[in-house]
């Protein structure tokens, strides 16, 4: 019996990992994101690769960065607003749809070698726009997909595990596609994998959520969702923590085609094997985060979390080897992971669900609306003083802010959704 139990042990842990796909829904949803997350990383490895290669500048890596990005600090928290007012599900499909025409264009001008750096910061605000509306909406549809709510710390692992998986896969198809065709077809690629997340969301059958159907306008539900975020103590401290991470730390990212290139000698595979590894240090993370039956404690990793994503900065500012490297970006990769699930699940499972969309709104604002301020002072310093100086400072600053944030939790004991 013992025998048994030891050969068994495995699998039901394995259920345990994966009992969020037990829901039709959410399978479809993993299918059909896993497909089209594999192109978004191809097209973020070739876009990195095009811009540096055309212009070998680290301030315009840093613009792009921007570009992609500053809409989703303007605009999220209305599709935040959008999300707790429209169906979630018809949102995502015209998302989807935008991201997989803007993919066929910048493959059209890759392609046709008539792309300049202006129209790639262009359609690089285009997508910037569309993730604007579709990273907070998607993020509140995760609810809406499961038939029991028990699952959702779990499906929000997985979904961090998925986007990682692609992350470890994308990468290495795109290095080595650059190398051998050019970056045109990783676009090709990405425009075509948007089939099947589309198609995925069209066959779900999703029971029709009550929506708000209050009077008010836009800024009124906005300052509504700013205020209940406000008052609710973990909630504020979490997102401020976000916030200045993604500022400081995640946003050296952006230098990677700089440390492959410049740092370690390496070419685009270089490039594709680091974001390669980070996706598998990341996948380590999601599940880690999956194998867990509980929301207690997630405040303990976050603090930890954070802590470590400074330690591996710094460990790759003084990175003068690929192996070295290496396991930086792959350390890099579990701390990130675990940082944003672990916020994202806070968040997700102590939030109203009249105000999910919003709070997931402010979340993505926090996460990927910093980023393109962070990308642009990335950029900027690493231009003036060199992109290992850059990672340093940034992991220097990760560390203070993950001791801020434990001296605030323990002053002010466990971190629980209460009220100041």
């Amino acid at each position: 019996m013992h025998l048994l139990q030891t050969i068994f042990q495995p699998l039901k842990r394995t259920r345990v990992v994966f009992r969020a796909l037990r829901h039709r829904n959410y399978r479809l949803f993993f299918l059909g994101q896993g497909v089209s997350l594999i192109g978004t990383w191809m097209q973020r490895i070739a876009l990195s690769w095009l811009v540096y290669r055309l212009t070998n500048s680290e301030w315009l890596l840093g613009v792009v960065g921007f570009s992609s990005q500053i809409l989703t600090f303007v605009l999220a928290p209305f599709a935040g607003v959008l999300a707790d007012r429209t169906n979630r599900k018809q949102l995502i499909v015209v998302t989807q749809a935008v991201a997989m025409v803007q993919a066929f264009v910048l493959a059209f001008l890759t392609l046709s070698h008539t792309i300049n750096v202006w129209e790639i910061i262009a359609l690089s605000a285009v997508l910037g726009m569309v993730n604007a509306f579709d990273i907070p909406i998607r993020q509140a549809f995760v609810v809406e997909m499961l038939e029991t709510r028990d699952d959702l710390p779990n499906a929000i692992a997985l979904n961090s595990f998925l986007v990682n998986g692609a992350k470890l896969v994308g990468p290495s198809v795109a290095g080595a596609l650059i190398a051998i065709v050019g970056e045109g077809m990783c676009f090709v690629f990405n425009g075509i994998s948007f089939v099947a997340v589309i198609a995925a969301l069209i066959a779900m059958r999703v029971k029709n959520e009550p929506l708000s159907q209050s009077s008010r306008n836009v800024i009124e539900h906005l300052k509504e969702g700013i205020a209940y975020v406000a008052v609710i103590r973990p909630m504020r401290s979490i997102l401020l923590l976000l916030a200045s991470v993604s500022l400081v730390g995640l946003s050296v990212v952006v230098l990677m085609p700089v440390f492959a290139k410049d740092v370690l000698h390496g070419g685009p595979h270089t490039l594709g094997f680091l974001m390669a590894v980070s996706g598998l240090g990341a996948i380590g993370g999601a599940a880690f985060l999956a194998a867990r039956n509980e929301v207690n404690g997630l405040d303990r990793l976050i603090t930890y979390a954070t802590g470590l994503l400074g330690v591996t900065l710094i460990g790759l500012a003084f990175s003068r080897s690929l192996p070295w490297a290496l396991v930086s970006v792959g350390a890099m990769g579990f701390a990130t992971m675990v940082l944003l699930a672990s916020c994202n699940t806070f968040l997700q499972s102590r939030v109203d669900d009249h105000m999910r969309g919003r709070v997931m709104s402010f979340y993505t604002v926090a996460f990927m609306g910093m980023a393109p301020f962070g990308n642009l002072l990335s950029g900027g310093i690493a231009a003036s003083i060199g992109a290992e100086q850059t990672a340093a400072a940034g992991g220097v600053a990760c560390i203070v802010a993950a001791l801020v944030y434990w001296a605030h939790r323990t002053r002010r004991g466990s971190m629980t959704a209460t009220p100041t």
